[in-house]
């Protein structure tokens, strides 16, 4: 496959690749009594430590030890006697010990009985080989590294605890820690650092699968292999904790007679921290299970009828009652993928609703749910109480968080407990409870704010519409291609099912968290960071799109993905997911901002044809059939020739072609006959001719045209070739195919710097105002050639109506002139980094001086200002300005020269 030929790419330097296995002696190896140091004090517990020594500085992110790691051959010896020793040691220690690690709350896994710091499930998993040691080591230990004072540099600690009866080491410096764990390996203290890093990354690829009289090593990071993507701890916390209390709970003690939620009796059930202000995640979770499940069984026992009757008034707060409705619907029938769905659709929609109460008395709406269920607002409507029982469900990295680990593509159809889902749908009920109660007592009223609504839909419009025989091939490629994780296979079938039913919008909450989730199988090999397959722990940040398509890694290596992907893929990923203008699906989707029963066809087409194209492009070289199939093929090319349609390039460039169409229809405007002209007494021009006519018998329009084409001839040397006539430099069709000629030239718009994107707000705004001011002209124009043939006109209005005719005459070449200068700034907007700081403030004030022109051409041309004399001296002084500007070689295209 094509992850196995990528992987395989570098045998000496990847962490995926294959090495002899330890020896017997080095997997199993134990220090001696004798290499033990008496105990003369106990080490202090692991809530009172440090996080990290004065004056030393702290390791680097995870991704960057083992990128450093993984440039070397890992240390063989030293990674089988750290995988063993230190799970070992760890776990005994832990057993003296008992309780959560320092830092507040408790991240997920973490156990506060004596002896179960670790999951439930970490034993017979840490046990089962060397391998599996480590591989939980990396997995549970590591992510706590950055918090907890870095796990492998109390490695010394240890490996000397790794049996239970042996006395504590001491605390000593780091230096004598190390001499005392490496020593008897063979390892000098100056080297034990290098040696942990060359550790952690050899734990991290190992998987290893005994066969014959030795031991295989296999990819650790292959499709097939991953079992889960959530990590152990975080697997722990969902799949296991909630279940662990097997005590029933009587549903009459939260739900009343007449369907009223006692919210009493689930706030009782969490638990808090011994300070008595944060919440005890991992205790409240634990309490909370036999609710949950009490929930779940309560509602499997009513009809829908039932349901309706009891529940669906409390829905209405959300502004979308049916979803929750149909959520009930889901319950019932326990489909694992379609109990995720129904998840992902709550808690966006609860997070929406939410949002609409929080501006019941605040302004802004936080953009993150977390930073929402935190906010002050919410709590004085609802109660801390009742948002403490929220954040164990959703918003805290701390709790279950089941929002971000499925609309981040992390768990599996079949890791998602349903009665999470069930307890969600009970209390978005009881929310609406509370928040009548609310409204009765301070006579507010509840306003929900508009949904977004997709526009431009032409623009999304890259591929052809998907056929039967597509989407039939889609479900053969996704049993197929290596971009999809094995457990995540239910999705993709769902989402191509939801398509073909016309559910679009279901499709696209399914199908986005896999394009996600494969594209951190392809970011994490590339990039030779496998652990960040998995779910992070509440230390640590999920690796998300933002960071996948970013062109640096946390640690400021270069992010390998987009090498991979190549510029196309790259700029559909961006315009699709991440412009502030582009259509923002997943953004939009995951916090309920679009009605899900319009979403439009067109988006979701355009969204699974991309996939399948990932589909092909990630998959075994014997699958040539699938690519060249006739279906297949124009989809392909499609995506192989994308250009950003949503970067602010492409956008500029669009304004602009948009100006240059409303400019062109000046010429076709309506003009009152020249007789008439001639015929008014007091006209100030002698000689009078319309705008279809040439400049001829007018010298103020003749001097602007003979500037503008100085101006022109001095950038003549910039332009195509053919597209520029010195003979005729103000022909309006000439300057219109200069203009498309320029626009059809290819720009990188991947990772433009901060000083390319501060021109072009410069420029996207000289061109909105030009545009502006090409429609005003027009609207005035039309009006008052009717009025001037109902002769409603008065004299004073007849006179400022022919001045306008007259002035337009230059203003058309004088637009068309600063179109083709932004133009041509735009197609060298990447030598910006050429110029030295003053010279960039210079043009940047140049930039602004010509911006202030247009807007106050947009002034003096608007209906109530009327001023087209100061518009002549306006544009004279602006012409001026850009010659000047010009004849001191000060442009971006003129850096080169």
């Amino acid at each position: 496959m094509w992850l196995v030929s990528k992987l395989s790419q570098d045998h000496t330097h990847s962490p995926f690749t294959a090495h002899p296995a330890p020896r017997p002696s080095q997997t199993l190896y134990r220090p001696s009594r004798a290499s033990l140091a008496p105990a003369r004090q106990p080490p202090r517990p692991l809530h009172l430590q440090r996080r990290s020594s004065p004056g030393r500085r702290s390791g680097p992110p995870r991704c960057s030890r083992l990128q450093s790691a993984a440039r070397r051959p890992p240390g063989h010896r030293a990674a089988a006697v750290v995988a063993v020793t230190a799970v070992t040691a760890a776990r005994a220690r832990a057993a003296r010990q008992g309780g959560h690690p320092p830092g507040g709350e408790p991240p997920p896994g973490w156990r506060g009985a004596p002896g179960g710091a670790f999951p439930r499930s970490a034993p017979a998993a840490a046990c089962a080989t060397p391998a599996a040691h480590a591989v939980f080591i990396v997995q549970v230990l590591a992510p706590l590294s950055s918090r907890r004072g870095g796990i492998f540099r109390r490695l010394g600690v240890l490996l000397h605890g790794s049996r239970p009866a042996a006395p504590p080491l001491p605390r000593r410096p780091l230096a004598q820690q190390d001499a005392a764990a490496f020593a008897p390996h063979g390892l000098q203290p100056a080297r034990a650092s290098q040696a942990r890093r060359r550790a952690c990354a050899a734990l991290v690829s190992w998987r290893t699968s005994e066969t014959g009289a030795g031991r295989a090593v296999t990819q650790m990071a292959l499709s097939e292999s991953v079992t889960t993507c959530l990590s152990p701890a975080v697997h722990y916390v969902i799949c296991e904790l909630g279940f662990e209390k097997k005590d029933t709970y009587d549903i009459n003690n939260i739900v009343s007679e007449n369907g009223e939620i006692c919210w009493q009796a689930i706030t009782d059930r969490v638990c808090y921290l011994e300070s008595g202000q944060s919440v005890d995640y991992i205790k409240s979770i634990r309490s909370l299970g036999p609710v949950c499940e009490s929930v779940n069984l309560h509602f499997k026992s009513l009809t829908k009828d039932q349901f309706v009757a009891q529940y669906a008034l409390w829905f209405q707060w959300t502004n979308y009652t049916e979803l929750f409705l149909e959520v009930f619907d889901v319950l019932q029938h326990t489909q694992t993928t379609e109990i995720a769905l129904g998840l992902m659709k709550l808690t966006s929609h609860l997070e929406r609703a939410l949002g609409d109460v929080y501006l019941l008395i605040g302004k802004d709406c936080p953009f993150l749910l977390k930073d929402l269920l935190a906010s002050e607002e919410l709590t004085v409507i609802f109660g801390q109480a009742v948002m403490n029982v929220l954040r164990v469900f959703v918003g805290s990295p701390y709790g279950l968080n089941l929002r971000n680990v499925l609309w981040h593509g992390f768990a599996s159809p079949q890791e998602i407990p349903v009665k999470y889902c069930a307890m969600l749908l009970f209390l978005t009920a009881g929310l609406g409870q509370l928040l009548q109660t609310y409204l009765l007592q301070t006579k507010c009223v509840l306003i929900h704010r508009p949904y977004v609504t997709l526009i431009s839909l032409e623009e999304l419009n890259i591929f052809p519409d998907l056929s039967h025989e597509t989407l039939s091939l889609a479900e053969e490629l996704v049993k197929l291609s290596s971009f999809v994780l094995k457990t995540m296979l239910p999705f993709w079938i769902a989402a191509l099912t939801a398509f073909k039913q016309g559910r679009y919008a279901d499709c696209m909450i399914l199908l986005l968290p896999q394009l996600e989730a494969g594209l951190r199988l392809i970011f994490t090999a590339t990039n030779k960071c496998p652990n960040r397959l998995l779910t992070a722990e509440s230390s640590a940040v999920y690796t998300t799109f933002d960071e996948m398509l970013a062109k640096q890694l946390n640690n400021e290596e270069i992010n390998q993905l987009p090498l991979v992907l190549e510029e196309p893929t790259m700029e559909f990923l961006w315009d699709f997911l991440n412009h502030q203008e582009g259509p923002r699906i997943r953004d939009h989707l995951s916090h309920g901002e679009i009605n899900l029963k319009a979403f439009p066809r067109e988006v979701a087409n355009q969204m699974v044809a991309f996939a399948v194209t990932l589909l092909c492009r990630f998959s075994d070289e014997d699958m040539v059939a699938f690519k060249e199939h006739v279906v297949i093929k124009p989809l392909m090319n499609c995506a192989s020739c994308y250009r950003s349609r949503f970067h602010p390039i492409s956008l500029l460039k669009k304004q602009v072609l948009e100006c240059m169409k409303s400019i062109h229809l000046w010429s076709e405007l309506p003009i009152v006959p020249e007789e008439q002209v001639q015929a008014i007494k007091g006209f100030p021009f002698v000689l009078y001719t319309s705008i279809h006519k040439r400049f001829e018998g007018n010298a103020e329009a003749s001097t602007f045209v003979l500037k503008t084409a100085e101006i022109l001839s001095q950038l003549q040397q910039y332009m195509p070739q053919n597209c520029y006539s010195p003979d005729d430099p103000v022909n309006s069709d000439q300057t219109d195919r200069l203009l498309i000629e320029l626009c059809n030239m290819h720009i990188c718009t991947l990772y433009s710097p901060r000083s390319v994107l501060e021109i072009l707000v410069v420029l996207r705004k000289i061109s909105t105002q030009c545009h502006q001011v090409s429609e005003q002209v027009i609207a005035s124009i039309e009006l008052r050639y009717k009025q001037w043939i109902n002769k409603t006109l008065r004299s004073r209005q007849r006179h400022n109506y022919l001045r306008m005719l007259n002035s337009i005459k230059f203003l058309s070449p004088v637009l068309r002139l600063i179109l083709t200068l932004i133009t041509l700034e735009l197609v060298n907007i990447h030598l910006v980094y050429k110029k030295n700081p003053f010279d960039y403030q210079q043009y940047l004030k140049f930039l602004k001086s010509v911006l202030q022109y247009t807007e106050n051409l947009v002034t003096y041309t608007s209906p109530e200002k009327n001023k087209w004399d100061e518009t002549m001296e306006l544009t004279n002084k602006a012409l001026t300005k850009i010659k000047r500007f010009s004849d001191e070689k000060l442009t971006l295209m003129q850096l080169d020269t």
